[in-house]
């Protein structure tokens, strides 16, 4: 699958490294690298949008927490409208915004109260980043019925959403890139 090569060559990286959750880890996945990637970026759009188009519950938005799901949400909404069934997209801040309408998420104007969303991360460890964004979401009063990553590290993200009543589905998993 020509992703998972993009993947391989741009975001894959061998060496000891600190994860978000402190974690040290014999290996990285930038996903952010095949993601601002072209082709990279509409590849994921796609795979992405796919995966939301087979979900039982219609999804009307989708969202992430940024930085990571930036360049995804963006890939979705485009491929979305490109298929004719717009879905808008929003990030959600890591902190409220500090002015103006203090917005914890962007692109709030194309939802509204009760929105069936689903919340994109690039990668998952053990899925803090992506359980904080789905409880920030779900706090600004929409409702989170899909739960995506473009890579699950396999340490512990999926189990610990399917704690909190969340499946998360991912596009690939560590085994299928290291």
């Amino acid at each position: 699958m020509r992703l998972l090569q993009i993947i391989r060559e741009k975001s894959y990286e061998k060496g000891e490294i600190t994860l978000t959750s402190g974690r040290k880890s014999h290996f990285y996945v930038d996903g952010k690298q095949t993601t601002l990637d072209s082709e990279g970026g509409y590849l994921v759009g796609k795979l992405f949008h796919e995966m939301i188009t087979r979900s039982k519950i219609p999804v009307e938005a989708v969202g992430g927490p940024t930085l990571g799901a930036d360049p995804i949400v963006t890939a979705i909404s485009i491929v979305s409208y490109l298929e004719g069934v717009p879905i808008p997209a929003f990030i959600i801040r890591k902190e409220p915004k500090k002015h103006g309408k203090v917005l914890w998420i962007e692109g709030d104007n194309n939802l509204r109260p009760g929105t069936k969303v689903a919340v994109v991360e690039d990668v998952v460890t053990t899925g803090g980043s992506i359980l904080r964004a789905i409880e920030i979401t779900e706090a600004q009063g929409f409702r989170v019925v899909q739960v995506l990553a473009l890579v699950d590290r396999e340490e512990g993200g999926r189990e610990n959403l399917a704690k909190k009543g969340y499946t998360l589905e991912s596009i690939f998993t560590k085994r299928d890139i290291v």
